[in-house]
């Protein structure tokens, strides 16, 4: 025959491994155990240490997060922006407040809609405050003295429209004299037909 099962709830058993943990000195607490952390207001709550392979995977989910394309799109919406640089919406609403460059538009209904130069300046501002620990206010200067990068089909377009309407210092007599004779036919085709 086998021995009746003891049910024991969920409430006893935290119970149990918190006297446990009491008891024991100080930072050691047995393998496999929940360690329990005082908080200020003198309650204790069991928290799980973190194991070593959670840090690895947190640290190749940031590798990650930065070998990644921004997708071909003409607006994003917070929540795709948030997860593109892997951070809370609230963050984004603050960094709006804190960076002047970063502005996004409103929709008709009010939703924030970022362009591809504002998620790119998120990523940048994200790489300024996390990795690099500037603070705010740093980081805003160090943007601030940045020149603006231009985007390259931008600039090639206005190179090209310029240089349809560069004047030139002078105009040739030739051009001139061509401009002339063409005028004087038109006159001349003109006073005919009255």
């Amino acid at each position: 025959m086998s021995k009746p099962v003891q049910v024991v709830s969920k409430t006893k058993q935290v119970k149990r491994r918190t006297s446990r943990a009491m008891e024991q000195p100080s930072n050691q607490t047995p393998p496999g155990e929940d360690s329990t952390l005082l908080e200020p207001a003198g309650r204790g709550h069991l928290r799980r240490a973190r194991p070593v392979a959670a840090e690895a995977a947190g640290d190749r989910a940031a590798v990650q997060a930065e070998n990644f394309e921004i997708p071909n799109k003409l607006y994003f919406r917070i929540g795709e922006v948030a997860k593109l640089a892997a951070i809370k919406p609230y963050v984004l609403r603050f960094w709006e407040t804190e960076f002047p460059g970063l502005g996004p538009q409103k929709s008709g209904s009010g939703h924030r809609l970022y362009r591809r130069k504002d998620v790119e300046l998120v990523l940048e501002i994200k790489r300024l405050l996390y990795e690099k620990r500037y603070t705010i206010e740093g980081a805003r200067k160090l943007l601030a003295s940045k020149p603006r990068k231009t985007d390259s089909r931008i600039a090639r377009k206005a190179t090209e429209q310029g240089a349809l309407f560069v004047a030139q210092s002078e105009p040739s007599k030739a051009a001139l004299d061509e401009v002339r004779r063409e005028l004087g036919l038109l006159l001349q085709i003109l006073s005919h037909e009255q």
